[in-house]
């Protein structure tokens, strides 16, 4: 398969579709956590605590959505017939969307600077910015994962499942982001959250496992035939291993010298890298579940080679990027301030 693949120049399509899953991924990962650190900001039970928290996230999440940008640029450059279905059927959804990250941008950058009167305003803005971001991108995961046919209470039950479920993941991301990037009480706080939220996520997890291959027939058929069924339950089996790993490190957390603060955060990332693996497993080679396939999607060859050379280039230098911002901005988040 992959011998046709190459010499059909197929792999162009397949080389897009997966540096627009990489983008998707990253960006789910990078700005889930300080959406997540946006949602529990509501629960912080002072300004001291929101600055500190919203600190932890400043130098990261204005640069992190370049990589929903990225995403849907491949999308629209790429795929232009698949662009077309899906932002049809998720127009209100993204709309809900942008003006989420509209009223969260916003927020972030009058939280620090307006008088004491309207303050708590911008720390409410911050959290119903970051929330409704949350459960707008779950609701188009869910839409997406059966097809947008979501015309009866079965596949209704199941977009709103899974738009929780994706608010659920990024409190968990974001609550073990604040375990590693503070100290003191704050940080005691975001394990007691992390605790809490990865119940949910395991809850959730489980139900869209469930679920999924209940609301389309094709991804039933994929995970549960012999001998494929044997070789694909590594995957939840390894979910679970870190799932478990990560609820008895919670139990533990913090360690006087503050070691291993780092860890539920990794063991975040390589869950939710498993569950993105199930997805694309569960779908692959379709862009568009049961109805269009990557290479029915995707531009002329001779275009996707042009701008194969350029995304060569601009994908270095946003890896590079990214791992610039994190490398000189690690460590634990100091005051929030505007010199």
């Amino acid at each position: 398969m992959i011998d046709t693949i190459i010499h059909s120049e197929q792999w162009l399509a397949y080389a897009f579709a997966f540096l627009m899953g990489l983008s998707m991924l990253i960006y789910g990962l990078l700005d889930g956590y300080d959406l997540g650190v946006g949602i529990l900001s509501y629960y912080a039970k002072d300004k001291k605590e929101s600055d500190q928290m919203v600190s932890s996230i400043g130098p990261f999440w204005d640069a992190n959505e370049t990589w929903l940008v990225l995403g849907v640029g491949i999308l629209l450059v790429a795929f232009p017939k698949a662009h077309g279905i899906i932002l049809s059927n998720l127009y209100i959804p993204v709309f809900i969307m942008l003006i989420g990250l509209i009223f969260r941008g916003v927020a972030f950058d009058f939280m620090s600077k307006s008088d004491n009167r309207h303050k708590k305003d911008w720390y409410y803005a911050f959290f119903a910015g970051s929330l409704t971001t949350a459960l707008a991108q779950g609701f188009m995961l869910g839409s997406y994962i059966i097809g947008f046919e979501i015309d009866t209470l079965n596949s209704k039950l199941f977009v709103f499942t899974v738009s929780i479920s994706l608010a659920v993941g990024y409190c968990l991301i974001g609550a073990n982001w604040l375990i590693m990037k503070t100290t003191g009480d704050l940080q005691k706080k975001a394990i007691q959250w992390s605790k809490l939220s990865l119940i949910g996520a395991i809850i959730c997890i489980a139900l869209v496992s469930i679920g999924t291959p209940i609301s389309n027939l094709t991804i039933f058929n994929k995970w549960f035939v012999l001998p494929n069924f044997y070789y694909l339950s590594l995957i939840p089996l390894l979910t679970i291993f870190f799932v478990l790993w990560m609820y008895l490190l919670l139990n533990k957390l913090p360690y006087s010298d503050d070691r291993y603060c780092w860890l539920p955060f990794v063991l975040t990332i390589i869950i939710a890298i498993l569950c993105f693996v199930g997805l694309v497993y569960s779908f692959f080679p379709f862009i568009i579940p049961n109805e269009m396939l990557i290479v029915q999607a995707s531009a002329a060859n001779s275009s996707l080679m042009i701008i194969f050379v350029g995304a060569l280039i601009v994908l270095p230098i946003l890896l590079g990027y990214t791992f610039f911002v994190y490398k000189v901005f690690h460590g634990k988040t100091t005051d929030l301030r505007y010199d």
